[in-house]
């Protein structure tokens, strides 16, 4: 006869995340748990499993890799947040340089590029980066 290993608790049911709607509601359930949960339990195991799943769904659809540009990284984080380009013009500056720079017309300066690390805690080392400008046409 077979031993079976005992089992620890009750079985977690958690379903993969395939949808926008799934995603956003493994955010909401991690973000009640996180602080509230203890290591090595069920409701522990729970949390792990979320967030596992979580990081593989955004690297799936919101992939940060090297071929990222600042103003990619940028849009990220202004989704993240649920921030709009207005948003961005205390770090950017004017309505209007916000746009040229959104729109790769412009380059990012260093004193943007600190206030934006400081303001809405993006790496510096992310928006370093060098990216192509988009060309105007006149």
């Amino acid at each position: 006869m077979i031993e079976s290993t005992p089992q620890r608790s009750e079985p977690i049911v958690i379903r993969p995340i395939k949808t926008e709607v799934d995603y956003t509601a493994a955010l909401a359930e991690i973000e009640r748990m996180m602080g509230n949960v203890k290591p090595d339990t069920p409701e522990g195991d729970k949390f792990d499993l979320l967030v596992i799943l979580v990081e593989a769904y955004e690297n799936a659809h919101y992939p940060m890799g090297e071929t990222s540009d600042p103003i990619s990284i940028i849009e990220f984080v202004m989704e993240q947040q649920g921030l709009t380009r207005n948003d961005l013009q205390p770090y950017i500056g004017p309505r209007q340089r916000v746009w040229d720079i959104m729109e790769k017309r412009r380059p990012l300066s260093l004193a943007m590029i600190r206030r934006l690390e400081q303001g809405l805690h993006i790496p510096v080392d992310l928006l370093i980066r060098e990216y192509e400008l988009s060309v105007v046409r006149v």
